[in-house]
């Protein structure tokens, strides 16, 4: 039952409606100060005559064959319920200037759409009424998108409006191409309210609603009006339900089908381009001024012509910075004879990301101190690979990567403590030069599934199509006073991408070289091509 609805409420709303287009339109005002956009009736017939006629062209996408599976099981985790799931809206990078807009994740998961096609887009599964022959036949959900429709030339908006607007935006998909390219019945964005109002309630047989809260604000909005307008006015309890969707989707991610398979093999390819053009301006870069970013450059050019963008900011370390776990100035100066560490990884068009590390001798020859030190880590990191085992878990990953760090660290005599005493819950005193983890899911998010349990993420057993990294390192501040000289301004990661399979895991960035003499010969040949 709906509470009751005065003619004060209805005052106040109108009211607040009001106010918020006044602030609108105050907004618009401020932004067309800079412009002076003509306004005549002349110009309006002017630029909606003499254009030519023309769809953009549109197939259905390949990701679109395994939707259908991934929001059945959705459907049924959330029996009788509306689950809104939205796109989200581009982020203002400054006044009227948005950075590249990227879709929601779990949008992208349950629609396949990727890169930027549609800001403002909402996914809605609707309950099915148990009667309904489809129900009787197993389904519990029809998917419903709902996208603003095309703003071509026989629209005002295609020059008036500077977001969809065809004028300035180009060809974009509208409800047919949607509907096409994603196989989802598809629908104007004006009748999302009341789609999504529709029998809600909180008596038996009623539709509750639940949404992905954080990705679009006025989405969220609007759905707490309605739950608040229909009995659920418990904020924590409607925000309990949404954490719970937001759960499932990302927990739904874990394992990966053959097409994200597939998508994750073409973004660790574009990923080891994307090392080797940075490896061909190496050498050139050496001891030039911000050459950190002349090799950053290097690789993102890459990850924009063989893919959407990079799937997060790279890090590109040289000598003192590459001790410190989150440098992304790249500032710094790539001096000759120090380690220049890299962690970078390209997003494919599909929003599927590699996440790649490879720490460099800046000269191409590895000092046999540096061989040492180097080694300890790919010892680690192949440590932690012969723990993942099916059944085994991220925990005993973990352990096997930090046994080996620890020994290591007591053999050199840094260590203060025994290796036992170090690797127990009282000591871990090896972390001070490990601090981070060593393994994560990899997927649509360079941390994909973050929103998952504990016990669903750390603890549990490793399942075959799971997609993580596994990258152990050495970080030697130059400010650490507990370390030899020697050993200050280091920082040594080595990261690689693994699919676990039935038989075992699998290096999927098994081409990009790791080993001393392969790095070293790999260097060699990319200068060569300078």
């Amino acid at each position: 039952m709906g509470e009751v609805i005065t003619d004060k409420d209805k005052e106040y709303e109108a009211a607040e409606q009001a106010a918020a287009a006044e602030g609108e339109q105050a907004v618009a005002d401020r932004v067309n100060n800079r412009s002076l956009r003509p306004q005549s009736s002349a110009f309006e017939e002017f630029m909606r005559s003499g254009w030519a006629d023309g769809d953009p062209d549109i197939a259905p996408l390949e990701a679109a064959k395994y939707t259908p599976a991934r929001l059945e099981a959705l459907g049924k985790a959330f029996p009788g319920e509306r689950i809104v799931i939205p796109a989200g809206q581009p982020k203002v990078r400054s006044n009227d200037c948005d950075y590249m807009f990227r879709p929601d994740t779990s949008f992208a998961y349950y629609t396949g759409l990727g890169v930027d096609y549609e800001a403002g887009a909402v996914l809605v599964l609707n309950p099915l009424d148990p009667d309904s022959p489809q129900a009787r036949a197993g389904a519990t959900h029809t998917p419903e998108l709902f996208v603003a429709p095309r703003a071509d030339n026989s629209t005002t908006d295609f020059f008036r409006n500077a977001h969809y607007g065809e004028y300035w935006v180009g060809p974009r998909a509208g409800l047919k191409e949607m509907a096409a390219m994603t196989g989802i019945e598809t629908h104007d964005i004006a009748q999302l309210a009341d789609a999504l109002g529709k029998d809600v309630g909180a008596e038996a047989g009623a539709v509750r609603v639940r949404v992905v809260r954080e990705t679009d604000p006025e989405i969220t909005a609007m759905v707490e009006d309605i739950r608040k307008a229909n009995g659920f006015d418990d904020p924590d309890r409607n925000t309990a339900d949404d954490d719970k969707l937001h759960e499932f989707a990302a927990e739904a991610r874990m394992s990966k089908d053959a097409y994200e398979v597939g998508e994750m093999r073409k973004a660790v390819d574009a990923t080891k381009a994307g090392f080797d053009r940075l490896l061909t301006a190496l050498p050139a870069a050496l001891d030039q001024p911000r050459s950190e970013r002349v090799l950053e450059g290097a690789f993102n050019s890459v990850s924009r012509e063989l893919g959407n963008a990079v799937g997060y900011d790279s890090i590109i370390a040289s000598g003192p910075h590459a001790p410190i776990l989150h440098w992304m100035r790249n500032t710094g100066v790539v001096r000759n004879g120090d380690l220049l560490l890299v962690d970078a990884g390209v997003e494919v068009d599909s929003l599927y990301t590699a996440d790649i590390t490879r720490t460099f001798p800046t000269n191409g020859k590895f000092t046999d101190f540096q061989k040492t030190l180097y080694q300890a880590v790919l010892d680690s990191q192949q440590a932690g690979f012969e723990a993942a085992k099916i059944g085994a878990t991220y925990s005993d990953i973990h352990h096997a990567c930090m046994r080996v760090i620890a020994e290591r660290l007591h053999e050199w005599g840094l260590l203060p403590v025994s290796v036992e005493e170090s690797l127990s819950p009282e000591g871990q005193h090896h972390r001070r030069w490990l601090a981070c983890g060593v393994a994560h899911h990899l997927g649509l998010d360079v941390h994909d599934c973050a929103q998952a349990r504990f016990e669903a993420y750390q603890g549990a057993p490793l399942r075959e199509g799971m997609i993580f990294t596994i990258e152990p390192g050495l970080y030697f501040r130059e400010d650490d006073l507990l370390i030899p000289p020697e050993y200050r301004g280091i920082g040594i990661r080595i990261e690689d991408d693994v699919l676990m399979t039935a038989d075992g895991p699998e290096w999927i960035s098994a081409g990009i070289p790791k080993e001393i003499d392969e790095v070293e010969a790999w260097m060699r040949d990319q200068a060569a091509k300078a």
